[in-house]
């Protein structure tokens, strides 16, 4: 059809298939990764991607030889499944025990009537034999170089051994053997290209943004990643009902810690602060957020906690930050924190009602003589 009315050779409409049906991919993920970040935090990107990418492959794998199957043609789109193959394994990562590739590879049988052909059988171990070797030089592409010539051998040789399976079966020709196999191997080249961009893209955009929404001292998200993030969980948070806390706290006399041992001082005294805070955050839950929003100011935002469900967390942080101190150019420099503690009211209009209360309660405890918690 293509060659004959459009004067397209297949290769090339191919070549764009197999990107558009990618291209899909990366824009349906990203879309339901912010949609589930902002409802389920705790769950990482890569389970997001795997569960996905299998379903996503696997409905257009299907669909695809649900319009062929049973036909003399049956083979026509076998370069795309073995593309598929690689992009899961290899570029998802996504490992698949014995037990749960069966009835996938039973169910394409099935749909081809080929559950009797021997070589249909044959084929399927060579499709998992092949797609655990794409996993495993996933693997080992992270520690070595040469990352290429590895993905393309491996892709070359399984392609070779699937394709004569399939030329044995249909008893295709030599040529049409020759020819697929040369298309699959400018597919597979095209791929790995396409991906390493797409990639590469991500990361420029990853570092352009943790630049813009991370202070470049202490590495805690800044004031705009808190205004952005505030408001998403403000709004969520009256929408659905859900709760939502904060902590403020600032570490007291900061100026004079600046003034008698230096700014340099102050800066160490800064980045320790973000690291106990931290430290103690990823003890607890992931989906409390540390913030710098001042010089010496932070908040933690704690979504979906109450009020008191905060003071498992909060009297963590006012100990592991109070009189430990640290040691800087031979001198030990001890410092305390107050902190201000509320949670979301039916009374806030907007983020800022929130904020200006829990400042109110930090304020509070530096008015009752600092290095205190005021929760209310």
């Amino acid at each position: 059809m293509t060659w004959s009315v459009w004067r397209v050779t297949p290769v090339v409409t191919s070549v764009f298939f197999i990107l558009g049906v990618f291209t899909l991919y990366v824009v349906l993920v990203d879309w339901l990764k912010s949609k589930i970040r902002l409802k389920y935090p705790k769950i990482r990107e890569h389970t997001i991607e795997s569960w996905f990418g299998v379903i996503y492959i696997l409905i257009f794998v299907y669909s695809l030889q649900l319009g062929i199957a049973g036909q003399d043609i049956s083979w026509l789109f076998m370069n795309f499944q073995l593309i598929a193959v690689i992009f899961c394994a290899y570029f998802l990562a996504i490992h698949i025990p014995f037990k749960a590739f069966l009835p996938i590879v039973v169910l394409f049988m099935w749909i081809n009537s080929s559950l009797s052909y021997w070589e249909s059988w044959t084929y399927s171990l060579a499709i998992i034999f092949f797609y655990w070797s794409m996993n495993y030089v996933y693997k080992w592409s992270q520690k070595h170089n040469y990352v290429f010539l590895v993905y393309f051998s491996t892709g070359t040789f399984f392609g070779m051994i699937l394709w004569f399976l399939v030329k044995i079966k249909f008893s295709l020709s030599w040529y049409i053997f020759i020819q697929e196999i040369s298309y699959f191997l400018v597919f597979q080249a095209l791929l790995y290209s396409y991906i390493r961009m797409l990639n590469k893209n991500q990361r420029l955009e990853n570092n352009l943004a943790r630049s813009a929404h991370h202070d470049a001292l202490t590495q805690a998200k800044n004031y705009a990643a808190y205004m952005t993030e505030v408001s998403d969980l403000f709004q969520n948070s009256h929408n659905n009902k859900l709760h939502l806390s904060m902590m403020m706290f600032d570490i007291d006399h900061f100026k004079h810690i600046n003034d008698t041992y230096g700014h340099l001082a102050g800066d160490k005294v800064l980045q320790h602060v973000v690291d106990v805070v931290q430290t103690v955050i990823d003890e607890n839950d992931s989906r409390i957020q540390l913030y710098r929003t001042g010089g010496e100011e932070f908040n933690v935002l704690f979504p979906s906690y109450d009020l008191e469900e905060t003071q498992k967390v909060v009297p963590q942080i006012f100990n592991a930050l109070n009189h430990l101190g640290i040691d800087f150019n031979g001198q030990h420099i001890v410092f305390t924190v107050s902190i201000g503690v509320s949670e979301v009211s039916k009374k806030d209009n907007d983020p800022n009602d929130f904020y200006k209360r829990v400042d109110a309660n930090l304020y509070q405890s530096k008015d009752n003589g600092r290095m205190q918690i005021t929760a209310k």
